[in-house]
């Protein structure tokens, strides 16, 4: 299935937005640390695949499986992803396609670090999302194979400036 990446939608904000709100109500019983918009359409500007991501901090990570029903009553799939790490869901449009990506981890631990640090970083630095940018144009082109796997070497040097080394565990 070909990568879209599209312009940058000023929308995306809003609709993180009401998302968040929505989930807040349904995660109450877990929460801690807020629901943070991640990815890059959390990035203002920055062309995206058009996917709101998101991530909730939890208080207990084996605690939150109870959150699954109640998710998946709005709508969110369960779709393992670093197990043991986070508990991640989708939300899907009518026709099948992803619309909101949501993960559930601990504040604090790594993957949590991970996706703020990069999201900040290329919030504070222009020229770092412009580079970002056009690696994911070029990914989606189809110009590398593997749009996600070809994206983490420039991910890696972003967080290895903040002292972090993604995917450790």
């Amino acid at each position: 299935m070909p990568v879209v990446v599209e312009p940058y939608d000023p929308e995306w904000p809003l609709l993180f937005e009401a998302e968040r709100v929505r989930l807040e109500r349904v995660l109450a019983p877990w929460l801690e640390g807020g629901i943070h918009h991640i990815g890059s359409t959390a990035v203002p500007g920055l062309a995206a695949k058009p996917i709101i991501d998101m991530m909730a901090g939890v208080r207990d990570f084996e605690e939150a499986r109870r959150a699954y029903e109640p998710l998946a009553e709005v709508g969110y799939v369960h779709e393992p992803h670093r197990p043991g790490i986070a508990h991640h869901f989708a939300m899907r449009a009518a026709e099948g396609r992803t619309t909101h990506g949501l993960h559930l981890t601990e504040p604090g631990g790594d993957l949590w670090r991970e996706r703020l640090v990069f999201r900040d970083a290329l919030r504070a630095d222009p020229d770092l999302a412009a580079r970002y940018e056009a690696l994911k144009l070029a990914l989606a082109r189809g110009e590398l194979e593997d749009y996600t796997g070809s994206k983490r070497p420039f991910v890696a040097d972003v967080l290895a400036r903040f002292g972090l080394q993604p995917g450790r565990r």
